[in-house]
């Protein structure tokens, strides 16, 4: 191919087309021409070429720019990039596809878990707790490698030859998978460490301080990035996921996300009103009770529920009108005196239920 053809020519988009278009249109082209997909073909190889250095200048702003003003002569004649390169390119953009990305042997850190319980009040306002857990550490010995003298006790692994990855053959397509036997860094251990047995690691109690948000409820992980199980050969660490547990609590519990508890009250506090003293997160609060206060009336308590502390939401209390109980003589002979007293007017719910009763064919006429 002597001649240059316009870029927009050899990706087939108009010249207008936006950043999608353009790299979905490459990476259509690549793939078709790709050299792994199309071994010992010149021409193929080529073409690969040509899509690739298109492109690398229309996918660059400045670049595609200089080249829609004055073509080839604004962009140096073109990209002077081996076929290398462009491979490069196809990898960093579309992944390993045909087995050619090089086996680095590097292996992430295991995620850790770590159980922490807590009081109702500590995950309801937050609270930062020092945990001490025995980690996997790398081994000072062997440098992590697991073999004793460090590198030196490495030696070349058999299964691939050192490369660190096997060919596997699926259809039309060559690809590659990491050795199983050396994980992918082309060597295995010759002698172990004394130390840590071959492992690589020993285990070391850590302490870390790990902060639990305000409103934090039961079964809610906290992750903390990079504090989990080392990598090794160079390989990033992983995460140490903290798993909250709240002991229930003898008063509070949540409904829908909020802290809510039931406080008893006498039928006479309820009828005749009260000031009484009921349990926040903070300590005893005075409430009032206002006269004629039915049985499951909820009151909100400001700025008394979960939350940071100045952003603490509302607290519900349920108000709960205890009946008595095991009445003497006397008692009953109250409650029925008070029972003949009592009208239409001091009992509007039990009026209203009778109305609908006889509305809907279910009570006396």
């Amino acid at each position: 191919m002597a001649n240059k053809r316009d870029y927009y020519e050899v990706l087939g988009v108009p010249r207008d087309c936006d950043a999608v278009v353009l790299k979905r249109a490459y990476r259509e082209l690549a793939l078709k021409y790709h050299p792994d997909q199309n071994p010992d073909n010149p021409e193929a190889e080529a073409h690969f070429k040509e899509v690739s250095e298109a492109y690398t200048v229309l996918s660059e702003p400045d670049a595609r720019a200089r080249y829609d003003r004055r073509g080839f002569d604004g962009v140096g004649g073109g990209v002077g990039v081996d076929i290398g390169g462009f491979t490069d390119l196809f990898e960093s953009l579309f992944g390993d596809l045909f087995g050619k990305k090089k086996a680095t042997g590097k292996m992430p850190g295991r995620d850790l878990r770590y159980t922490m319980e807590l009081s109702f009040e500590e995950a309801a306002l937050g609270v930062t707790r020092q945990i001490k857990f025995p980690s996997p550490v790398e081994c000072g010995s062997c440098h992590g490698t697991g073999a004793k003298n460090g590198d030196a006790g490495m030696r070349q692994c058999n299964s691939c030859g050192g490369k660190g990855e096997m060919k596997v053959q699926q259809g039309f397509f060559s690809l590659s998978k990491k050795c199983p036997t050396c994980a992918g860094l082309g060597k295995v251990i010759g002698e172990p460490c004394e130390v840590c047995k071959g492992g690589g690691t020993v285990d070391k109690e850590r302490e870390f301080d790990v902060t639990i948000p305000a409103d934090t409820e039961d079964g809610a992980t906290r992750r903390v990035a990079g504090q989990g199980e080392p990598g090794k050969r160079g390989g990033p660490s992983g995460d140490l996921n903290v798993i909250v547990r709240v002991r229930p609590h003898a008063i509070f519990r949540r409904e829908a996300g909020v802290v809510t508890c039931e406080v008893p009250v006498s039928i006479a506090q309820a009828a005749l009103g009260a000031v009484i003293q009921v349990p926040t997160l903070d300590g005893k609060v005075d409430m009032r009770v206002p006269a004629g206060t039915q049985s499951g009336t909820l009151f909100r308590l400001r700025g008394k529920g979960a939350g940071k502390p100045n952003a603490r939401a509302d607290a519900h209390v349920r108000l709960i009108v205890e009946t008595p109980t095991a009445l003497t003589s006397k008692q009953r002979e109250l409650f029925e005196q008070l029972q003949s007293a009592l009208g239409e007017e001091q009992i509007p719910i039990q009026k209203n239920f009778g109305a609908k009763m006889r509305e809907s064919g279910n009570g006396q006429s």
